[in-house]
């Protein structure tokens, strides 16, 4: 390496520990060793873990749970896949997790929240939490115990003071903002009737459309995770009693079941939706769909017509959603996947906005019942705050 990237190397590496140290806090972790609910463990069998960032202040009463994200794995070969992994083990966990976003400790980077106690639940079931198999199979040693863990962990920070929680927030990310939907009237039976309790999913609604080749990929994937992990018994009975427990997988055939106020964020154009469900590698042999995955503004007017279509059925999904005031919606026209835990897109100068109001306002606003907001944006490429994937 010469000299000169070399020096570039190292602005690049202190540039990054000054961001860190100034929007971020690093929050060890910790282990539930002696869980309430027998068996609850990771895929490998290791214990569930958590980081917990105590509150302060006004804040000390207060508890928002983060669910973290990761997929899925949805049969016995891709579990082995992902068991030894952070995803399925908590021996492969970083022991330390930079907090931002939603989970800041900074008033001016997160005012509503930013004194709270802060956790995310580290996920290593692969099941977003649904999964409940007793049986262990010794050639694999796979755990599908992901409804165990949920209970567990929450039933540890019920211990440490969340049972005093006078305001509480059940949220998550990607399979996480799946879990929080699907866990939201759990959660909220957990915790006291006096508890202000409601739940936000960001980028966990994920929809039931074809593919561009016309099969149901999605579909048959989750047919899998819930045969899998046993998750019928976890999905709301009446949904399950009416469909088939895969179909109870999607959130637009719950969401509206959940009785306790909720709020949606999600990209119109989510990337991790465009890229696995609507053209996911199975249905592009060719790869003609590459460039335009990797860059929405790579893709051709045809492209962008099936994009403006996929748009069109993920509104549709949320057909359900209703609109009473306890219910928030934030859906902007980016190409994004998971924007409460990054500072970038949940508060800064130049966050995405929808009516002139970022991600953190909308959901404080909402929270606090300041206002109602329920947001649709124009269609891309309609919204110059939109932060864009470019993979």
């Amino acid at each position: 390496m010469g000299s000169e990237n070399f020096g570039l190397w190292l602005f690049f590496i202190a540039s990054l520990q000054f961001f860190i140290r100034t929007h971020c806090t690093i929050v060890g972790i910790t282990y539930v060793h002696e869980p309430s609910v027998k068996g609850a463990v990771c895929l490998d069998g290791s214990p569930p873990a958590y980081h917990l960032s105590e509150g302060l202040g006004a804040g000390i009463n207060n508890w928002l749970i983060q669910l973290e994200g990761g997929g899925w794995c949805n049969n016995v070969t891709t579990c082995v896949l992902r068991r030894d992994t952070r995803l399925g083990s908590s021996k492969a966990m970083a022991t330390e997790l930079a907090f931002s976003g939603l989970l800041s400790n900074q008033r001016e980077f997160n005012p509503d929240f930013y004194n709270w106690n802060r956790i995310k639940i580290r996920y290593c079931d692969g099941s977003s939490f649904t999964g409940d198999v007793e049986a262990v199979d010794p050639a694999t040693n796979l755990h599908f115990r992901g409804a165990r863990i949920f209970r567990a962990v929450i039933d540890e920070l019920l211990a440490k003071g969340m049972k005093n929680a006078k305001n509480a927030i059940l949220s998550g990310c990607s399979a996480g903002g799946l879990g929080s939907i699907l866990h939201c009237d759990i959660f909220k039976s957990l915790l006291p009737p006096t508890t202000k309790v409601k739940c936000v999913s960001d980028a966990g609604y994920f929809v039931n459309v074809k593919d561009v080749s016309g099969a149901r990929h999605i579909e048959e994937f989750f047919s899998d995770i819930v045969a899998t992990h046993g998750s019928a018994r976890n999905l709301p009975v009446q949904c399950t009693s009416k469909m088939k427990p895969e179909l109870c997988f999607f959130p637009q055939n719950v969401i509206q079941l959940v009785r306790t106020p909720i709020f949606i964020v999600n990209a119109a154009y989510d990337s991790w939706q465009v890229r696995n469900i609507l053209v996911p590698g199975v249905a592009d042999p060719r790869h003609i769909w590459n460039d335009c995955k990797n860059d929405i503004k790579n893709c051709s007017s045809i492209q962008l017509e099936t994009l403006q279509d996929f748009r069109d059925k993920f509104l549709n999904a949320l057909n359900g959603f209703g609109h009473p005031s306890s219910r928030g919606l934030f859906i902007d026209s980016c190409y994004a996947h998971c924007q409460t835990e990054m500072q970038e897109t949940w508060l800064r100068a130049d966050s995405p906005k929808i009516s002139n109001t970022p991600i953190s306002k909308s959901i404080g606003d909402w929270f606090f019942d300041r206002s109602v907001f329920q947001k649709i944006d124009c269609p891309y490429p309609c919204n110059p705050t939109c932060h864009n994937r470019i993979f």
